[in-house]
């Protein structure tokens, strides 16, 4: 299918752009533009940034990219424009983030095929290996196919034809998928990929550093198109046409809406790495994208469980929760303890929220039949509702703890050791990655450690301090010594009289 066949059917490639004012803030490149309407009145398929990857002819090219620009969605018109052609010589494979995410893709390349008006027919999902890893797949009249799966590297293998790496830096091991993926396309076909960052150590990071700043020795195209790039091609104008009348947005310019997707991120660094293609510094924080990303649920996975699913559970549960009230969050944290690892069942965030019904949902989970233990912020406001918790549920159920350097020290190391050892399971939130992102180790004047978290409008890390809290409590339940047992010969404490609390 020819750009001339789509602009023959009323589809155009030019970018929309505004008829009002819109101003970005000078740090960011900030300038005025006015916008005019699109001509002739024609919905345009594709923004400028987007025609410009579509109609780019390198055999290996990438994009660092904003967060919800279209970028997927344009690479699902590139693929239906190849592979449509009469004479299209190969297949396409498409490696996505999750199984979730596969078959939104396919349905992208569905659409597109509608509406350039070629035959493609919906195949299922296929079985594409001897290893039983399953593919969606399209089939376009050209007799080529293109095939999306998850993200497991090893479903590359031996496959010929183009590649789509999507999101890159969201997969596990996206430097295996890459060295799997790039033969595929040794006797004919291109590998494309894109993402946005996900940490300065990332191997995507290190693709775009070694293209800008090492001679770029693979012979990679790069494309880089940041909120601002999308908001200057006519992104605004294209996501009003999609909202319903009563949106906020709809009332908003480019400058109104640029701060208020800033103004929504958990905070700066977020922001900068999401909308803006600047990667986090991994080696300023505790905890690295990869290690977090690690131990998340899978997209679409359900981790939560009501209280009466954990009352019936035969595991047992443990609890960390951090204190606050006006800015920081009051955030308590439930693990199930489950073949060895501590799976998230119950996140709650409260915030400017009254102690009375901070209590009443910390007593909620106190009240488990099979939580074991508890280890609660102790510190400034947190002592009234640990000494009330303590007096009704038993001081050895309700652990106090308050933070100092030391504790922080010995809550977060076990921590980081969880997400290392794959040992822990925590849910795929954004705000909640940020939160463990902002954790860092600095070390003192006198050379002692200590761990700090910047306070902002998402709190001050509350929940990795009630995650590692939870942990915590997991070991500190794993035994408890009945105080007198003591053998008379050896002096050490008698095996016998030893309780194991979670038997």
């Amino acid at each position: 299918m020819t750009d001339e066949k789509a602009k023959s059917l009323g589809i155009e490639l030019h970018a929309p752009v505004r008829k009002r004012p819109a101003y970005v803030p000078a740090s960011f490149g900030g300038r005025c533009k006015i916008f005019p309407a699109p001509v002739g009145g024609k919905e345009p398929l594709l923004l400028n940034p987007q025609k410009k990857w579509v109609l780019d002819p390198a055999i290996k090219k990438g994009c660092e990219k904003s967060r919800q620009v279209g970028w997927t969605w344009s690479e699902g018109y590139s693929i239906a424009r190849d592979l449509s052609v009469q004479g299209a010589r190969y297949d396409h494979w498409v490696s996505s983030r999750d199984e979730i995410q596969a078959r939104l893709f396919l349905d992208d390349v569905k659409g597109f095929a509608s509406i350039l008006n070629v035959a493609a027919q919906d195949l299922g999902e296929r079985v594409i290996d001897p290893e039983g890893n399953t593919a969606h797949v399209l089939g376009f009249d050209s007799g080529r196919r293109v095939h999306s799966m998850s993200s497991n590297p090893d479903s590359q293998a031996g496959k010929r034809g183009g590649r789509t790496l999507d999101e890159a830096a969201l997969h596990k091991d996206f430097r295996k998928l890459w060295a799997i993926a790039f033969p595929g396309i040794t006797w004919g076909g291109g590998i494309r990929f894109f993402s946005t960052h996900r940490g300065s150590a990332h191997y995507f990071n290190t693709l775009v550093t070694e293209i800008r700043h090492k001679g770029n020795p693979k012979g990679i195209s790069l494309h880089r198109v940041t909120l601002q790039d999308a908001l200057d091609a006519g992104l605004l104008y294209k996501l009003q046409k999609k909202l319903p009348p009563e949106d906020e947005r709809q009332q908003m310019d480019e400058a109104e809406y640029f701060n208020w997707v800033r103004s929504g991120c958990a905070d700066e660094e977020t922001f900068l790495q999401e909308y803006m293609c600047v990667p986090s510094d991994d080696n300023s924080a505790f905890l690295s994208y990869e290690l977090i990303d690690g131990i998340k649920y899978k997209g679409g996975e359900k981790w939560e469980r009501t209280l009466a699913e954990l009352a019936a559970s035969p595991n047992p549960l443990f609890l960390g929760g951090d204190i606050g009230r006006v800015k920081d969050l009051t955030c308590f944290w439930l693990n199930e303890l489950a073949g060895g690892v501590h799976l998230t069942r119950r996140l709650v965030r409260l915030q400017n929220t009254p102690f009375e019904e901070q209590e009443r949902q910390l007593y909620q989970m106190l009240a488990l039949p099979n939580l074991r233990r508890a280890c609660i912020d102790n510190t400034g406001i947190g002592r009234q509702l640990v000494e009330r918790a303590q007096k009704r549920f038993g001081k050895y159920k309700v652990e106090a703890v308050t933070f100092t350097g030391a504790v922080k020290e010995e809550l977060a190391y076990p921590a980081r050791a969880a997400a290392e050892d794959r040992g822990a399971r925590i849910p795929d939130d954004d705000k909640l990655t940020a939160a463990f992102r902002a954790i860092r180790k600095e070390t003192t004047a006198a050379g002692n450690i200590r761990f700090v978290a910047e306070s902002n409008d998402a709190g001050h890390a509350d929940e990795f301090w009630a995650w590692a809290l939870a942990l915590h409590a997991a070991k500190a339940a794993r035994v408890s010594f009945v105080p007198k047992a003591f053998s008379r010969q050896t002096g050490r404490v008698a095996a016998s009289r030893i309780r194991e609390v979670n038997a």
